[in-house]
């Protein structure tokens, strides 16, 4: 009974130190991720990276780290988006950026979708109906060549190459028919979006804006 109990003991130990370590190490992670944005991006950010409407966009939207891939996230990071304020923090090396994804990761509300998103049809359709619409339902926020703050707008610069080329035609889509929750970006598609724009139409804005990639690059 004794030799029983000594080895159910062992297993019992084995199992509460298994996880014990792989959450002590997240958090170290964790950590690790906080200070580097605290010395390095909260001046943009802001806080807790809620961004700042006109200035920088959210990191910890619950929409945004739901559709944004690990790719995405952690290439902008490193290679900042050329023609905005966003610079380059290749310099933190891969373990520094890796540490600040995973803290910002931490903030997750929503399943990753990314995969799926990303792994949506490519865009077909008319550039000139999508530079219509772009011009009537996304200039006001995203400027007219969508270059975003720098133009007096709201929105992000979704109309440079830094932003096109990391990003999928899934995620632009998604982003168009949904929006951000507690951001200026609403959704633009079904009964209650602002301009209730057809799977078509949006897509024609997404051919657009590789136009304005192609133009910008």
């Amino acid at each position: 009974m004794g030799q029983f109990n000594s080895g159910a003991m062992y297993a019992l130990l084995l199992c509460l130190l298994v996880p014990t370590t792989a959450i002590s190490d997240d958090s170290l992670v964790i950590a690790k991720g906080k200070d580097l944005y605290e010395k390095n991006c909260v001046f943009c950010h802001q806080a807790d990276a809620i961004g700042k409407a006109g200035f920088a966009p959210s990191l910890t939207n619950p929409e945004f780290l739901s559709t944004a891939s690990d790719e995405l996230l952690l290439g902008t990071i490193r290679d900042g988006r050329l023609g905005t304020g966003m610079p380059p923090f290749a310099h933190l090396g891969l373990d520094g950026i890796e540490a600040i994804g995973v803290y910002l990761r931490a903030h997750s509300e929503l399943p990753d979708r990314s995969a799926e998103i990303d792994s949506q049809h490519k865009a077909q359709g008319d550039p000139v109906a999508g530079k219509l619409w772009f011009d009537q339902v996304c200039a006001t926020c995203h400027g007219p060549q969508g270059d975003g703050y720098i133009a007096g707008g709201t929105g992000t610069a979704i109309g440079k190459a830094g932003f096109l080329n990391k990003v999928s035609d899934g995620f632009i889509r998604t982003t168009i028919k949904f929006g951000r929750s507690n951001t200026r970006m609403r959704g633009f598609s079904g009964p209650a979006g602002l301009a209730n724009l057809t799977d078509q139409e949006i897509d024609d804005i997404i051919v657009y804006l590789r136009e304005l990639e192609k133009q910008n690059h």
